[in-house]
């Protein structure tokens, strides 16, 4: 496909300049494009070249102080490349800017009706992009993979670098070490709500992922996915979305981004300003005119020992803020549309309202009272916290760093656990593959033998597994069927999925005095083995 004559023009340029400094030393190249049958190139005029195959819109070269850094195997890209079908490359430039425009039409095979940006400007050393697709591709997931050469970037993330791994032990991603210590690019990734700059360094190099706004991914301020994964290629990622444990809809016909790829000789630079980008015309852009902002004046009710956030979220957009230590709290720069606000505490989502943001103007919500906190409730006993995590509980604080099969893990399978005893020594998940089904013993008086309920509330939930409860010769019922999502759970870094609390009613009879022992078991219509069979991670466990 024909370039621009912008480009024609830039071609010549850079064939002059090439012949006369034939004999010269190694200089950088002037700010600007240029073209080959093959490629667009751009170079930012301060030490950093890319090239953008015209075929298949990928990456093949990412040229740093005059260190090819890209992989010689595959290029870097979005999904796991475009292909050539379908596929279509242009490229624009004025004095400060370079464009390359990248887009899919209904022939091709990977994800139809895709534009993606790649921009540079003069004298920065930061590769901008921004995607906007209107479908979601054929693998399910909407990701930017940047693939380095692992040789040349020896400081990486620990939990998600194999280079140490001898075997696999879940698919084929999740490996371990002789002495059991397992990698995955799964692990040790952070939550959406910290996204800023993430990055991998060696010797007079560093590339760093500034991951933008997360308005239009999806699942949430606590969820987590595939920031990097180093083995013979070092990759970065920016993961659009997923279905890593995903427990809301894609959002689609939204542009992602601007996100960026920054270069710097090793230190972690300042995120980028992406201002400049509202005069670039980018498909599906929202400037700040159609924006507005969410003031709420107090949130009273507040547990002091835990941090609450609101949550913004519609087809089109989601946004997240902390709420203040006074209660109050400011979320900027939303789409004008109707929301729905999810107050958490820490991770517990206590209850929701609907909220209407206007372009270029301020909602301001009065101060309201939480009254929905299950913390809240009389209990005769209570293991964990309700804060929507399992922290709390044996190894709880693993899940994002190992898998559950880790040689550093305590053992899953424990002795009954008495109510009394610490919380941390209660597995904080039950696979009915492994440790099923877990048990605790509590003591009852004369007094306290009466009908009463029992809350089990689960942070996630995998293969459609749910509890089932014994107390003493009584058995529940087995609940309803929970939400199905497609992947793998506690095994894929994450224990944040759907939060569920089930109360089953046990009847004064079920009960004795003295001691009394409580059986948790998971079940499910799934198949599974070991830690992929169905289970689950507890919140908290109470008696009414």
């Amino acid at each position: 496909m024909p370039l621009p004559f912008i480009v024609r023009r830039a071609v010549f340029r850079a064939c002059v300049v090439a012949l006369s400094l034939a004999s010269s030393a190694p200089l950088f190249a002037a700010f600007g494009l240029s073209a080959t049958p093959q490629h667009c190139v751009v170079d930012t005029g301060a030490g950093l070249v890319f090239k953008v195959d015209r075929h298949h819109g990928g990456i093949p070269s990412l040229v740093w102080n005059g260190t090819e850094l890209n992989s010689w195997n595959k290029p870097s890209g979005l999904a796991s490349g475009l292909g050539v079908t379908g596929t279509s490359v242009s490229a624009r430039a004025d004095a400060e800017t370079v464009v390359v425009t990248v887009t899919t039409d209904a022939t091709n095979g990977v994800v139809a009706g895709l534009t993606h940006y790649y921009i540079a400007r003069k004298g920065e050393n930061t590769l901008y992009l921004a995607t906007y697709a209107t479908k979601e591709p054929q693998i399910g997931e909407l990701r930017w993979i940047t693939r380095l050469q692992g040789s040349l970037f020896p400081s990486v993330p620990a939990e998600s670098e194999t280079r140490k791994s001898t075997r696999t032990i879940e698919s084929k991603d999740v490996t371990a070490d002789d002495a059991g210590i397992t990698y995955s690019k799964f692990y040790g990734n952070q939550q959406a709500k910290d996204l800023t700059l993430r990055g991998i360094t060696g010797p007079g190099r560093g590339v760093f992922m500034a991951y933008g706004t997360r308005e239009s991914a999806s699942g949430g301020p606590f969820f987590r996915d595939i920031q990097n994964q180093t083995g013979p290629e070092a990759e970065v990622y920016n993961y659009m979305n997923s279905g890593h444990n995903q427990t809301e809809d894609y959002r689609v016909g939204v542009l992602h981004g601007p996100y960026a790829l920054c270069f710097t000789t090793g230190a972690t630079p300042p995120a980028p300003d992406f201002g400049f980008v509202s005069k670039l015309g980018l498909l599906g852009y929202v400037g700040a005119e159609d924006r507005g902002r969410v003031t709420l004046l107090g949130l009273e009710g507040r547990d002091p020992s835990a941090p609450y956030h609101l949550g913004f979220a519609n087809a089109a957009a989601q946004y997240w803020t902390p709420v203040a230590a006074d209660g109050s709290a400011n979320c900027e720069n939303l789409k004008a549309g109707d929301y729905t606000m999810t107050v958490y505490k820490r991770e517990l989502p206590l209850f929701t309202a609907s909220v209407t943001v206007r372009a270029a103007a301020t909602t301001t919500l009065a101060p309201c009272l939480i009254t929905t906190d299950p913390s809240t409730t009389p209990t005769l006993w209570r293991v964990g916290d309700w804060d929507g995590t399992p922290l709390e509980f044996l190894n709880g604080d693993t899940f994002v760093t190992r898998h559950p099969s880790d040689s550093r893990n305590a053992p899953w399978t424990q002795p009954p656990h008495a109510v009394t005893d610490r919380a941390d020594r209660f597995p904080a998940a039950v696979w009915r593959g492994v440790n099923n089904p877990v048990r605790l013993t509590f003591h009852l008086t004369r007094e306290q033998i009466a009908a009463r309920t029992l809350r089990i509330g689960l942070t996630a939930s995998g293969y459609s597994a749910r509890p089932q409860i014994n107390v003493n010769a009584w058995s529940s019922t087995i609940p309803p069927t929970p939400p199905t999502r497609r992947s793998r759970s506690l095994t894929v870094g994450t224990y944040c999925g759907d939060k569920l609390t089930y109360a089953f009613q046990i009847p004064a009879t079920a009960f004795v005095v003295g001691l009394n022992t409580l059986v948790i078991h998971s079940v499910s219509g799934s198949a599974g083995a070991g830690f992929t069979s169905p289970g689950f991670s507890f919140d908290c466990i109470d008696l009414l």
